[in-house]
């Protein structure tokens, strides 16, 4: 069910935390080799090869501006063939992104797992969740590529179970609950998680019940508290009193990651985190309309002036020429030769 999705708040952590296990990595010597044998046990190159097609050059973050794709998919039993009988699982949320190397800002997107795009693994418009099923990793970065019009220099491959561990390996957050609170846990044992409002430390399963919730306001609100949690775990695990957790948020993050990430790669980004006030982002939202198309089938419909403003965006993020014309946009007269539910 959509509600049961973490979507991009869970995703965004992934970015803070392994930003910050970069700063951590640069500053403690105790735990790089704990990291970088994380990183090599983590480490899956893409089909392509070091580069995408749309960089004339290969980039390095510690040099250039880079852009990154977070992946989020739930490889649990109850979840593998859930949608569409497939083995491979389905992308739950998407984030794109962007690292300039000369101000050392993060743009941040979330692309809705609905969203009507086209996918060349197929070579037909559909979900964009469904491109990891049709292609994993590459067939997912090849859509988003086609859908943005910039390269996805690197990507990061989570599972739903690394969220409660990393806020527990920092032993909570604090954070300003707005309401009294009756959700699930990760379990999907309804009522579970019970808070009161207020301001107090959540643990790991709190924050997920917290984020994720959907019965108590709007799908706006929802976000601003998805914003709010991530600026308290950025603040948390950015901050040198945390170091001591990394062993184990390097633990829980490794255990359910991958990434073409190489252990070098991911501490040059430690400056992101360390320098001015902390890790600056600037998160951004594909606007578009839900609907069934003609088929009956529920997809989101992506506003076309908008994606072109975050294409624009994006690609000055990333010291790139102005966008060219292409067909990442999905107009109502599409459709795909088959649909997945």
């Amino acid at each position: 069910m959509k509600s049961r999705k973490i979507r991009i708040f869970f995703w965004v952590i992934a970015a803070v935390v392994l930003l910050s296990i970069g700063a951590a990595a640069g500053y403690a010597a105790f735990l790089t080799d704990k990291a970088r044998e994380t990183a090599n046990s983590s480490h899956d190159s893409l089909a392509r090869g070091e580069k995408s097609e749309k960089r004339v050059e290969i980039v390095t973050p510690d040099l250039n501006s880079t852009s990154m794709l977070f992946v989020g998919v739930d490889d649990s039993d109850k979840r593998s063939a859930s949608e569409n009988g497939n083995s491979s699982s389905l992308a739950d949320a998407l984030v794109l992104a962007t690292f300039n190397n000369d101000d050392k800002t993060v743009k941040l997107v979330s692309i809705p797992r609905d969203a009507y795009t086209y996918i060349p693994e197929v070579g037909y418009y559909d979900k964009i969740t469904h491109a990891h099923s049709f292609g994993g990793i590459d067939a997912t970065i090849e859509t988003v590529e086609n859908l943005f019009d910039i390269p996805v220099d690197y990507y990061v491959r989570l599972n739903f179970n690394s969220f409660v561990d990393v806020i527990n390996a920092i032993n909570g957050v604090e954070y300003d609950v707005p309401f009294d609170l009756a959700e699930q846990n990760s379990n999907d044992e309804k009522g579970a998680i019970k808070l009161e409002e207020g301001r107090q430390t959540v643990n790991g399963e709190e924050a997920l019940a917290l984020v994720r919730s959907r019965q108590y306001d709007s799908d706006l609100a929802r976000g601003e508290r998805q914003m709010e949690m991530i600026k308290a775990i950025t603040d948390k695990t950015a901050s040198l009193g945390s170091i001591s957790n990394y062993g184990k948020i390097i633990d829980s993050i490794g255990n359910h990651m991958k990434t073409n990430l190489s252990f070098d790669e991911m501490t040059s980004y430690k400056d992101y985190v360390i320098s001015g006030n902390g890790l600056d982002f600037d998160d951004m939202q594909l606007k578009g309309e839900g609907g069934y198309h003609d088929n009956g089938i529920w997809y989101y419909q992506i506003n076309e002036t908008n994606l072109e403003n975050i294409q624009e965006a994006l690609r000055s993020h990333l010291d790139l020429d102005a966008p060219k014309n292409s067909e990442s946009f999905a107009g109502e007269d599409q459709s795909s030769e088959e649909d997945i539910n």
